[in-house]
């Protein structure tokens, strides 16, 4: 098994005064339906994929037929895959599905956190109040978990390992991934979150990427869980954020998303391809500049466009607005 360091190449450097400052090192690959198209690194590295997998993790709110019962919209199915910034309208629509379950709040695991979104931030302090686990950039996800447990009638420790819907999340993951994971670990949100190569996670954005309706319950459920992260990135991620910029400059035709620690995949169906990225060292500027890049060279993202200029080789800047230094691609990647 191949740790995240073996074989990482550079993938962007930070100048400063003409000098190189630092280097971000990574790994990419891009697979089609048959296997790997490309790769910079090494395919084999192993990674937790945190929230990008987010799509994989959704597949049994579809599959079990627990959104199909609820009469589950494509909104409710992007917020199922969102890392969201906690603004009124991710808090207000997982606090309508959790209480057309008949739940509280008290009833998701995900945990607090203060929202990302500084006018509902600025909200709970002036008024005083404390977050709530509705603020929590997965509770869209959690709130998926709980429908689909209350369709199963199981337990409501739903993180737990050995829950059924963590069997069926394990299950559907070495599926789509064409891989048996290499381990687990408890994601910030308290769910597990499953190891997986570079290779296999970049496999599985394929599949997404080439499912189609009408080719049994598997393609038709990750065919409607892209596409609605497609229609509705606002809810996948929020303003000012990359998932949600970059998904709307591409109309809707390309649907992407970030981890923690640099993590990102992207699913084009009109290529028939996915994507899987990772940066070692968790740089996130790093990150949204590579999979900017990739996106521009698969001819599904305009180079010019305003959401991919402030990504791509973005200048650095202090305190005072001065121009320290730039961001830029490293030779040879992509």
């Amino acid at each position: 098994m191949a740790d995240v360091n073996m074989g990482a190449v550079p993938v962007a450097e930070l100048w400063r005064g003409g000098v190189l400052e630092g280097v971000h090192l990574g790994h990419a690959v891009i697979c089609d339906g048959q296997g790997v198209v490309e790769a910079w690194g090494n395919p084999g590295a192993v990674i937790f994929p945190r929230s990008s997998c987010k799509m994989i993790q959704a597949l049994p709110l579809l599959e079990t037929g627990a959104a199909a019962a609820r009469g589950l919209s494509d909104a409710h199915l992007a917020l199922s895959c969102a890392s969201h910034q906690g603004a009124a309208l991710h808090v207000e629509m997982a606090g309508r599905w959790i209480a057309d379950l008949g739940l509280t709040e008290a009833d998701l695991r995900c945990g607090a956190h203060e929202p990302m979104d500084r006018d509902e931030r600025d909200r709970l302090i002036c008024s005083h109040e404390k977050p709530c686990q509705l603020h929590n950039n997965c509770s869209g996800k959690h709130s998926g978990f709980l429908t689909v447990t209350q369709h199963l009638k199981a337990g409501p420790e739903y993180v737990e390992i050995d829950h059924p819907l963590q069997k069926a999340i394990r299950a559907a993951t070495e599926e789509v991934c064409g891989e048996t994971v290499a381990g687990w670990g408890v994601d910030g949100c308290s769910a597990p979150n499953f190891a997986m190569t570079m290779e296999g996670l970049a496999r599985g954005m394929a599949k997404f990427a080439v499912a189609r309706e009408g080719h049994g319950a598997r393609e038709a459920a990750m065919h409607r869980l892209a596409r609605a992260m497609g229609a509705y990135p606002e809810l996948v991620a929020g303003e000012g954020r990359a998932c949600t910029e970059l998904m709307r400059a591409m109309g809707g035709r390309v649907a992407i998303k970030t981890g923690a620690e640099a993590v990102f995949v992207a699913i084009l169906p009109e290529k028939g391809l996915g994507i899987a990225l990772k940066v070692v060292d968790g740089g996130t500027r790093a990150s949204e500049a590579a999979i900017a890049h990739l996106l521009v060279r698969a001819g599904v993202l305009e180079a010019g466009h305003p959401a991919t200029v402030k990504r791509l080789n973005p200048v650095q800047r202090n305190w005072r607005g001065i121009e320290t230094g730039v961001l830029r691609l490293a030779p040879g990647f992509g």
